[in-house]
């Protein structure tokens, strides 16, 4: 097996179920798949900045489900719900722009992550977050690795910056760790997440995996 193989997908069926929850036929997988790819891509450009965890799709015969997971629902709700009318309304839009098949029942739901500092996406934006205000790498590097791992849910986490850290003429790569980070074991709930932050000189990769501990049978249920 190839060292190059995603957490999440990892661990698919064993720990975790997939992000996109539904079933088609050979005629109709192609264009549910191509709507599927422009409601992430739209969110995950129109909402950058609101602490975006992911993004779920649930479909039947009648009805579509898009499920925002952030740390902050009330910054993409709005006032009286006015965000989200006009969130679903722009992905309405979106899907009949792309000439996708558009369902008679669609439903967008805001969840709010209930753990933030053990959310390797969210930590994964707060340091984009903070290298794009131009403080330096090593000072965000600690400071959010200290962050995550003062969480009790959080047994180890590891945090990977690569580009022209501060600015120098050739790239490179540092990073920092705490605790453990057992890739290999299929019963270890590690969240993993890729970000970018864009700077003047260049954009700089963000890795982040966390590791939440050994999910057994019993605790199947608890995990994202």
């Amino acid at each position: 097996m190839s060292k190059n193989v995603h957490p999440y997908a990892h661990r698919l069926v064993v720990l975790r179920d997939g992000k996109s929850r539904w079933f088609a036929s050979q005629g109709k997988y192609k264009s549910l798949l191509q709507a599927d790819v422009l409601i992430r891509e739209y969110i995950q450009k129109k909402l950058r900045g609101y602490y975006v965890s992911g993004v779920e799709i649930e479909r039947n015969q009648k009805t579509m489900r898009v499920i925002i997971r952030t740390s902050r629902p009330g910054m993409i709700i709005g006032r009286n719900g006015e965000g989200v009318t006009t969130l679903k309304a722009n992905i309405l839009k979106l899907l009949a722009k792309g000439k996708v098949a558009i369902p008679s029942d669609f439903k967008l739901d805001i969840v709010e992550v209930a753990n933030p500092d053990a959310d390797a996406t969210i930590v994964a934006y707060s340091v984009a977050e903070g290298l794009e205000k131009r403080l330096p790498f090593r000072r965000v590097l600690k400071q959010m690795v200290e962050k995550v791992i003062a969480d009790r849910s959080v047994k180890g986490v590891r945090i990977l910056l690569g580009g022209r850290l501060g600015g120098a003429e050739i790239a490179r790569s540092e990073q920092i760790k705490r605790g453990a980070i057992p890739l290999q074991t299929f019963r270890a709930d590690i969240d993993f997440a890729r970000e970018k932050a864009y700077l003047t000189y260049g954009v700089i990769g963000i890795k982040v995996w966390i590791y939440r501990g050994e999910v057994f049978e019993a605790d199947k249920k608890h995990t994202k």
